[in-house]
């Protein structure tokens, strides 16, 4: 399996530090405000990643940080007139709830920045007794000179930093790039601080992954560091920074990070209008749509969101489940029983580009591609007069691997036996008036069945009632 490496901008073989276990830590949410499309898409797209490293047999132990102490949530505390530590909380409960729905596995950690203070006073005393962080009258300031390999993960130079990125002026600092580990403040002055060595006032952004992530691998590497592209600079150039600076020892082997969500082509943003919160999309689509057009796209690549895509997520979607269905029946038939060496070899075929494509680099958009050309397949199998059981079975363990890899779920709604009795029953007499050519009440009895849940699809063996 290879993976794209930000930091060495190639495409390496995968080999976690210890055998069978990886540690991933993926940049959590500022919860300030409800969780948009674009948080989905990047927790979809590390939750494929990380389902897929389990598959492989690996145990993953992932962490992903809440930001609890930050200037937007303080922002926003003084603007509401809220504790902001209930605030985040409140936000933060609404967005797990979200993700469950999207069927994001939950993380192991969700480490807060408040409550893990302690820690994080202990990175920034590593990073100056190693000296690479000096003390103002303003706060603590990591000192960018000393740490040479600066700029490698985003490819700039000190210098063209200092003239691409408009960054607060401080006379403090020794460096207009050297940023906050600790920013003093006065009791009173902001919601939210703390006591520490170097008086009252709160961590600086970037300190808080470094301390949380190495607290929770125990000071060891990292195996993958995920978030979105707009992370790299500053925030995870920073992390690197100071955790190398704090511990010795490489931070990251792995760094990955998602693609740009649009919303129609344009950049989503409250001013333009095109804000879209992930409570708003889920009121008007099913989760599962939402989450396939995300897995549709691989996730180091931008992706656009609009209606269009959605729908088109949702007719792949139905696809899918009609596949599944399609094969269930097939199962159940009683047809006879051939052996197919055609079929077999196609399913053969389609499942090793399935996984081809998922072991370069999770793309998962070659994979889904490859696993419906699989499903056009397994359709024509399923619908012919003989079947090849065994390797119906074969088939449909691809289905429950794939649905598990990609975090598809299908509804699996059966009805009771009298239920069925009567749906055939009404079909029956659907067909009957359809022969004698009553083909009003036929569509009537249609659209009937279609208000309470169901749809009728021709088969080979005739129409059929079954749940939408």
């Amino acid at each position: 399996m290879k993976v794209y490496n930000t930091l060495t901008k190639k495409l390496e073989e995968f080999s976690p530090l210890e055998d069978g276990k990886v540690i991933m830590y993926v940049c959590g949410l500022t919860p300030y405000d409800h969780a948009h499309l674009g948080h989905a898409r990047t927790y979809v797209s590390f939750d494929v990643i990380k389902r897929y490293i389990i598959y492989k047999g690996y145990n993953v132990i992932h962490i992903q940080n809440i930001t609890d102490v930050e200037d937007k949530i303080i922002n926003r505390a003084k603007e509401t007139k809220k504790n902001p530590l209930e605030l985040s909380k409140a936000f933060h409960s609404e967005a797990l709830s979200l993700f469950d729905s999207l069927n994001i596995l939950r993380a192991d950690f969700y480490p807060a920045v408040s409550e893990h203070i302690p820690e994080i006073i202990e990175a920034i005393k590593r990073i100056i007794k190693n000296g690479y962080a000096y003390e103002t009258e303003t706060g603590v300031y990591f000192n960018v000179a000393r740490f040479k390999k600066y700029g490698r993960l985003s490819g700039q130079r000190v210098k063209e930093i200092e003239e691409k990125h408009r960054i607060e002026p401080d006379p403090t600092k020794k460096n207009p790039v050297d940023f906050a580990l600790w920013k003093k403040t006065k009791k009173g002055e902001e919601p939210i601080g703390f006591e520490s060595p170097w008086g009252y006032g709160r961590p600086g952004w970037h300190i808080e992954c470094s301390a949380m992530s190495m607290h929770y691998s125990n000071g060891r590497t990292l195996d993958i560091h995920g978030g979105a592209k707009d992370l790299i600079f500053p925030h995870h150039e920073n992390e690197i920074a100071q955790s190398e600076a704090a511990f010795k020892t490489q931070f990251v082997k792995y760094w990955l990070h998602t693609g740009f969500l649009t919303v129609e082509g344009v950049k989503m943003s409250k001013s333009l209008g095109n804000f879209i919160t992930i409570k708003d999309a889920l009121s008007k689509h099913d989760p599962r749509s939402i989450r396939l057009l995300f897995v549709m796209t691989k996730y180091s690549s931008p992706i656009d969101y609009s209606e269009k895509h959605v729908e088109g997520a949702s007719a792949a979607l139905k696809r899918i489940e009609e596949g599944f269905t399609l094969l269930l029946e097939a199962e159940r038939s009683g047809k006879p029983n051939k052996v197919d060496p055609g079929f077999r070899k196609e399913i053969h075929e389609k499942k090793s580009k399935f996984f081809e494509a998922m072991d370069n680099d999770f793309d998962t958009a070659g994979a889904v591609a490859s696993f419906f050309d699989f499903i056009t397949a397994v359709n024509k199998h399923a619908s012919g007069n003989e079947i090849d059981y065994s390797a119906l079975k074969i088939a449909k363990q691809f289905y429950n691997d794939v649905f598990f890899i990609l975090g598809i779920e299908i509804k699996k709604e059966e009805a009771r036996a009298e239920d069925s009795a009567i749906l055939n029953a009404v079909l029956a007499i659907r067909e009957d008036l359809r022969k004698a050519r009553q083909f009003e009440l036929s569509d009537r009895i249609r659209k009937i069945l279609s208000e309470n849940g169901y749809e009728i699809v021709d088969t080979p063996e005739g129409p059929k009632v079954r749940k939408k």
